[in-house]
């Protein structure tokens, strides 16, 4: 199977796709697939990459990743088990004008919002309920299931994953090279990574990766390392109580505390004490 694009299983050529993924950890390669996908985190947290953007997963959080958006999960070491619930359609799943039907109007705002993804603030337990009924139900009732999903999460208070989308779909070349990339990145965030070290992975020279990555996400490479160490010392911050400032700055990969302070304020508008104490 390429890893990148991916293609989602289908079953009888089903329009709607139900999926459970429990394993260990969860598929932790960078891909994209035409489906939309609305999951629910039923167990595990980790980090995930959506198009230009790092975030944290928990249980209990409803994901949903727009068509051919680039993401990928990283569970945390320490997890023991992790399940998604996870459903797949396009928008022409069930005929090309099905959504534009004046009855599915409140439709609209959730195709809107999936196409940067974006994860579910409010109403989760419902949500939760209705991914909890998908797998005993029959086809017909996960495809009513599917409208009540679509109406709450068009309603929700919401946060947007990825703030730039590349239009262009990836070829088989250039998503194994990215794949690559993000896949040496989140091995290695924690340790320093310089640009030789990372040209070398995409086999490209320094100057032409900068400017292939740049293109692709927006954003310069270091910035997109930087955002993801962010995250890690976010989450340390959160629930590492024993740990210092410092220490956490060290084990995000910052050599030093003072670049730690300045780059996190850069990312999340507070310094990393002032964030320990609002969490």
């Amino acid at each position: 199977m390429k890893v990148f694009p991916f293609k989602i299983p289908k079953p009888n050529d089903d329009a709607l796709v139900y999926q459970e993924d429990i394993e260990i950890v969860f598929y932790d390669k960078l891909h994209q697939h035409e489906e939309i996908q609305v999951s629910f985190i039923a167990e595990g947290e980790g980090t995930f990459i959506v198009g230009d953007s790092i975030n944290n997963y928990n249980k209990g959080d409803i994901i949903v990743i727009g068509s051919n958006l680039p993401h990928v999960f990283k569970s945390e070491k320490s997890t023991k088990k992790s399940v998604m619930l996870s459903i797949f359609f396009t928008n022409n799943s069930f005929g090309n004008h099905f959504f534009k039907l004046e009855e599915l109007e409140v439709s609209r705002k959730f195709f809107k919002r999936s196409s940067n993804g974006f994860k579910a603030i409010s109403h989760k337990l419902i949500l939760q309920d209705f991914f909890l009924n998908l797998k005993e139900n029959s086809k017909l009732h996960r495809f009513i299931l599917l409208l009540k999903i679509i109406e709450v999460l068009s309603k929700c208070k919401s946060k947007s994953l990825s703030t730039f989308i590349n239009k262009k779909q990836y070829s088989d070349i250039e998503g194994n090279r990215m794949r690559d990339v993000f896949e040496y990145t989140m091995s290695h965030y924690t340790q320093e990574i310089t640009l030789n070290q990372i040209s070398e992975t995409a086999a490209m020279t320094p100057n032409a990766f900068c400017k292939y990555f740049k293109k692709r996400t927006n954003k310069s490479y270091f910035t997109f390392l930087n955002e993801l160490r962010i995250e890690h010392a976010c989450k340390l911050l959160v629930v590492g109580n024993e740990l210092t400032v410092a220490d956490i700055a060290e084990k995000s990969g910052f050599n030093n505390i003072s670049n730690f302070n300045r780059k996190f304020k850069v990312v999340k508008g507070i310094t990393p004490s002032k964030f320990r104490k609002l969490v």
